[in-house]
C-alpha cells in the first residue's frame, strides 16, 4: 500500500474534541452491530435481521445485514479505540444513508414516530470523524508520530 495513503489516512489533529464524539458513538454503534449479528440488546440476530431487511426492500437481507452489522460492529469498534478512523466513519456514515432514506425519511424527524433524527445524529458524528480524524487520543495519532 502506498505509504502516502497510508499517511493520509493516519493523519488526525491533536485536539481532544473528537474523543467526545468517539467514545459515545464507537459504543452506541457496537451495540447496535450486535444487535444485528448477534441478537444482543434485544436486537433479532442475523437471521431475524435479514428477514425485515428483504422485507423492507434491501435484498438480499442477511447479506445486507451481515455487511450493517459488521459495519456497525467492527466500525464502531474502530472508532472507539481510534484506529482507522476516517475509513470507518466513512462506512458508518453511509451505513446511516441507508438507514436514513431506507427506514426513517417517511417518519418525519422525530424518533417517537420511526423518525430519522437519531440516524441522523449518529450520521453528523461518522462525517465529523471522517474530517477530523480520531484526535490526540487514538491510535491513529500514535501510528501516524511513528511513521514521521
Amino acid at each position: 500500500m502506498n505509504a502516502s495513503l497510508i499517511t493520509r489516512l493516519l493523519n488526525t489533529s491533536d485536539s481532544f474534541a473528537p474523543l467526545a464524539l468517539r467514545v459515545p458513538a464507537g459504543i452506541i454503534f457496537m451495540a447496535h452491530g450486535a444487535q444485528k449479528l448477534f441478537g444482543a440488546f434485544g436486537g433479532y440476530g442475523l437471521e431475524g435481521t435479514g428477514q425485515w431487511m428483504a422485507s423492507i426492500g434491501l435484498e438480499p437481507g442477511y447479506l445486507m445485514a451481515l455487511l450493517a452489522g459488521s459495519a456497525e460492529l467492527f466500525g464502531g469498534l474502530a472508532i472507539l479505540i481510534g484506529l482507522l478512523v476516517r475509513p470507518a466513519a466513512a462506512a458508518l456514515a453511509f451505513a446511516m444513508l441507508v438507514a436514513i432514506f431506507a427506514v426513517h425519511i417517511g417518519n418525519g424527524l422525530f424518533m417517537s414516530n420511526n423518525g430519522y433524527e437519531f440516524a441522523l445524529s449518529l450520521l453528523a458524528m461518522s462525517v465529523s470523524l471522517l474530517i477530523s480524524g480520531g484526535g490526540n487520543l487514538s491510535l491513529d495519532r500514535i501510528l501516524h508520530q511513528r511513521q514521521s
